[in-house]
């Protein structure tokens, strides 16, 4: 399991536990703004209650490294193993995803005392980890880490499909709002052809596997913009037709398009003809200099055929995106929400919104899932999806790199997915 190079998390696992602290108290973090009957809510297939991602997170911890390395440790209650399982056919049977939400009990109260059992125990283990097998136990640890930041997106994403389903349109939090500015100006850089090493051999403080192994490609030459799209730049899109004009769309998504009845993207309305988007800080007037977010591959590969133009591949994305620097509006910085930048040059390839490619999701070459049940936590998914670079503004800075490889439906749309436009020379 090529997830972690044990060399940059150290010997010391006080430094483990210190990192497993924060990151499990930033997903209460995140739960602080909320009310109790907040924590049940599932308002579609594919968001889960908050509760259900509070204990799922803490099975991952219980099934994967405290069942097997802590002889003495008592789960909280059988049951959790079937409610909690999220997908792991090689752990068992488990509750349908689409009744999450049907499920009063077990409460919020009880899912905090079963994160607050987990973390004690997890905390003893921690601490006493002095054998043979305490590199696969820290190597498994930080895979749950990196797993419930993971979560963590995806509470802040399900919290705002919640929220937008009210018709009360709730505040989530009072994010700031952020000054209004000019979008920086487009212009475009070309890349030359070459052979190119993509990918990577767990070099990095962590990698899933699904990034490796580092291989080499052939990138013909082509051009990539500057920064993402606006919501300006998206707006006239619609305004041209664009989702009543059969010729941009790809087939599946032409027939998404009238059967869902999409006029814009997701969380946008009109009030008294302006526009307004809702966001985690509530219906606030759309900031057309910010880039523009919540559309699936669909509408991303309509609008880059209506500007003559294409979605980068994954490859193309990395090779640009691992010469910057891994900053910008990531969840860090508070806003969660994108927003405009005046920087120039190459600018939010990391945060605001994750980038749909044109990459389906699939193996490298040599890529080798985990051996037992870890093994299902990427590669059984790699099929029908479509890969997504850079991260959000949910996404932890400490969580995105360069290789990071997410992926999608091609008509998701909940997340905060956008767009960046190629072409090829």
């Amino acid at each position: 399991m090529t997830t972690l190079n044990v060399s940059h998390a150290g010997t010391d696992t006080s430094q483990l536990t210190s990192l497993y602290d924060q990151i499990r108290q930033d997903s209460m973090g995140i739960c602080e703004p909320l009310a109790i009957e907040d924590y049940g809510i599932q308002t579609m297939v594919d968001v889960s209650p908050i509760k259900w991602h509070l204990a799922h997170t803490s099975w991952f911890f219980e099934t994967f490294i405290l069942k097997p390395f802590a002889p003495e440790y008592q789960e909280f209650h059988a049951r959790y193993e079937y409610l909690f399982n999220s997908y792991y056919e090689q752990i068992g049977s488990f509750h349908p995803r689409p009744e999450r939400g049907l499920l009063s009990r077990p409460s919020v109260e009880e899912v905090y005392q079963y994160r607050q059992h987990v973390d004690q125990a997890m905390q003893d283990l921690l601490g006493a980890v002095r054998n043979e097998r305490s590199d696969e136990i820290k190597q498994r640890c930080m895979l749950g880490l990196q797993h419930e930041q993971q979560h963590q997106e995806l509470m802040l994403t399900d919290i705002k499909h919640v929220f937008n389903y009210n018709p009360l349109k709730p505040v989530y939090k009072s994010t700031p709002i952020a000054d209004s500015i000019s979008p920086a100006v487009l212009h475009w850089h070309e890349q030359p052809e070459g052979v190119y090493r993509v990918g990577d051999n767990g070099d990095q403080y962590f990698i899933y596997d699904n990034e490796s192994p580092q291989h080499k490609v052939y990138i013909s030459p082509f051009r990539i913009a500057s920064r993402p799209v606006t919501n300006e730049e998206y707006l006239e899109f619609m305004t041209a037709g664009g989702y009543m004009r059969a010729q941009y769309w790809l087939a599946d998504g032409w027939k998404t398009v009238n059967t869902e009845q999409w006029q814009g993207p997701l969380y946008w309305q009109q009030v008294a003809g302006e526009w307004y988007e809702m966001t985690l800080g509530g219906l606030r007037p759309l900031d057309l200099a910010a880039p523009v977010t919540h559309v699936s591959l669909y509408e991303a590969q309509a609008y880059a055929n209506w500007q003559q133009k294409r979605l980068p591949t994954e490859q193309e994305w990395e090779i640009i995106a691992r010469d910057l620097s891994v900053d910008g509006n990531l969840r860090d910085s508070g806003y969660l929400q994108p927003v405009a930048s005046e920087q120039s040059g190459l600018i939010q390839f990391f945060g605001d919104v994750w980038e749909w490619t044109m990459s389906s999701y699939s193996p490298y070459p040599g890529y080798q899932s985990a051996a037992g049940a870890l093994g299902e936590y990427n590669g059984k998914f790699m099929s029908s999806q479509m890969v997504l670079r850079g991260g959000s503004c949910v996404t932890p800075k400490n969580h995105i790199r360069a290789s990071y490889r997410n992926f999608f439906y091609p008509k998701d749309r909940w997340q905060f997915t956008g767009i960046r436009l190629a072409e090829s020379l």
